[in-house]
């Protein structure tokens, strides 16, 4: 399917208008300090966007940047603003039309930016291979992508390689589409839905045990929207099957536990992270109001402590002490007779 995905994108598809769904483009949500952002990119590069969602996590000045998939550039320029002229972006994409529209306006952002170099770079390469662009071991702070991983061959290659080039304590954030059941086999040939972003989507728990599989023992949902198939001719193709755009947030981090356990760990936002001086979510089900206690799980407490985010916490408690499954996970003991006494909310 590279051929007809290359093909799709780079000769199919002039911009945005001409996708036959609405699975590939959304900008639901976009905070209010990226629209100016945005509006500084240039307007052939905004209209080749091909996004299912918004990956731009917080905290990002001076970061190494990888957007897997990067298409025409949008969103690597608005990365670049975010990064400074410090951080530095690289794109990847297999589709040569696509980045020869990127390439092309490199220079006008710079100047746009207003900065004495650029801070990004495009390969042409496919995201499964990524060690064929000679990019380092442990050589990126960040890896985004957005609406791209489904489209990918070796959605499992593509997940080993973000491991591998993310430093300890990085992150793949990526938004994509799934799908409430395995996709069958006639319809991952349909070049159409496959271009769509529907046919190559993975079935939700699917992804979930790829993830763990390949790494990152813990994927967090940020955000996620059912996806309304409003073409009649894809619709009765596709059947009962319901897709979902969904964000994702994955951290290198070593030891983290296949459950959420409670250590009576807790954590306190200090309001400090630019943009966001009331709270910080870190996903769907952790929304940390700043200055008030939050109880935290083993694993909770590590995605805040070692990574990024660590200077904008107080910590509290150790992994000295174990108190069984946090309450609310969903995972609590399964045995008929079991007590847990005072249940207290939190985590999960």
């Amino acid at each position: 399917m590279q051929e007809s995905v290359q093909k799709y994108y780079g000769e199919t598809l002039k911009g945005t208008q001409d996708l036959l769904t609405n699975a590939c483009c959304t900008d639901a949500g976009l905070p209010y300090f990226v629209k100016p952002l945005l509006n500084r990119v240039h307007a052939e590069v905004r209209a080749r966007y091909y996004g299912c969602g918004l990956v731009l996590p917080e905290l990002l000045e001076g970061l190494a940047i990888l957007d897997l998939g990067c298409g025409a550039g949008r969103d690597v320029y608005v990365l670049s603003q975010l990064v400074g002229e410090k951080g530095r972006i690289v794109g990847v994409d297999m589709t040569e039309e696509q980045l020869a529209v990127a390439r092309q306006h490199e220079k006008y952002h710079q100047k746009a930016f207003g900065y004495k170099r650029s801070n990004v770079r495009f390969l042409q390469g496919y995201i499964e291979r990524l060690h064929e662009l000679e990019l380092a071991d442990a050589s990126m702070d960040l890896i985004v992508s957005n609406c791209v991983i489904n489209l990918a061959s070796d959605k499992a290659a593509v997940l080993r390689e973000a491991f591998r080039v993310l430093k300890p304590g990085g992150e793949l954030y990526f938004s994509d589409v799934y799908s409430d059941r395995r996709i069958p086999a006639v319809l991952t040939h349909d070049p159409v839905l496959y271009g769509e972003c529907l046919s190559g989507a993975l079935y939700w728990n699917d992804f979930l045990q790829l993830a763990r599989a390949n790494g990152f023992s813990d994927p967090r949902l940020v955000d996620d929207r059912s996806i309304d198939i409003n073409n009649p001719e894809l619709s009765d193709k596709i059947g009962n099957i319901h897709f979902y755009s969904a964000t994702y947030r994955l951290f290198k981090l070593r030891d983290l536990e296949p459950a959420c356990e409670d250590h009576g760990q807790s954590v306190v936002y200090r309001g400090t992270i630019p943009h966001y001086p009331h709270a910080f979510r870190l996903d769907k089900h952790h929304f940390i109001e700043t200055d008030k206690q939050f109880p935290v799980c083993g694993n909770t407490w590590r995605m805040l402590h070692d990574t990024r985010f660590r200077e904008h916490f107080d910590f509290y408690g150790s992994f000295d002490r174990h108190f069984g499954i946090f309450p609310g996970c969903g995972m609590g003991i399964p045995f008929s007779d079991a007590t847990t006494g005072e249940q207290i909310s939190g985590c999960c």
